[in-house]
């Protein structure tokens, strides 16, 4: 997080990163933080050879969009809460080849790792995610999909393969 950031410049880097991926046939992996339709607007423009559309919150409508021009979508630490309702009820229903876990180490804790404002200010230390959380975030996501946690893992797994192909010389 960047306190007070400049719109205009970050969409031109933005849009430079965009040339770059096309220029040599390469995925891109976005941030979606507050930013799924300018994102979107910007592949419509140039776009890419897919990707992973990272730390997804979106809409259905704008889930459906990222996956119409080839990305999956990330999920996270902040399914994990009881109150993320929309994001909980995306990753149940969208298609299983859509989604992709991660972790966001450091950021976006999972809700065993939150640690609230009140506790901070009396000296705890906000709660780090880390790769260790996956298994337990792939347990909350294959919960809400009704399927086995090894079914889920296996399916992100491809996911990933498929969204990121180089990553195939490293497995």
């Amino acid at each position: 997080f960047v306190p007070d950031p400049d719109p205009g410049r970050q969409e031109r880097f933005y849009r430079e990163q965009l040339r770059l991926a096309r220029r040599f046939g390469l995925p891109v992996i976005l941030h979606v933080r507050r930013s799924a339709d300018e994102l979107l607007k910007g592949l419509r423009a140039l776009p890419v050879p897919g990707g992973i559309a990272h730390a997804f919150n979106g809409s259905l409508q704008q889930a459906r969009a990222f996956l119409a021009l080839g990305f999956k979508l990330g999920f996270g630490g902040a399914l994990t809460y009881d109150r993320a309702l929309q994001l909980r009820r995306l990753a149940a229903e969208l298609p299983a080849d859509a989604l992709v876990l991660e972790t966001d180490a450091p950021d976006i804790p999972p809700h065993w790792l939150y640690v609230s404002a009140a506790q901070r200010a009396q000296g705890r230390p906000q709660g780090r995610n880390a790769p260790r959380e996956l298994p337990r975030i792939a347990a909350v996501l294959a919960q809400l999909r009704g399927q086995p946690p090894e079914s889920l893992a296996e399916s992100s797994s491809a996911n990933a393969l498929a969204a990121l192909p180089r990553l195939r010389a490293l497995v």
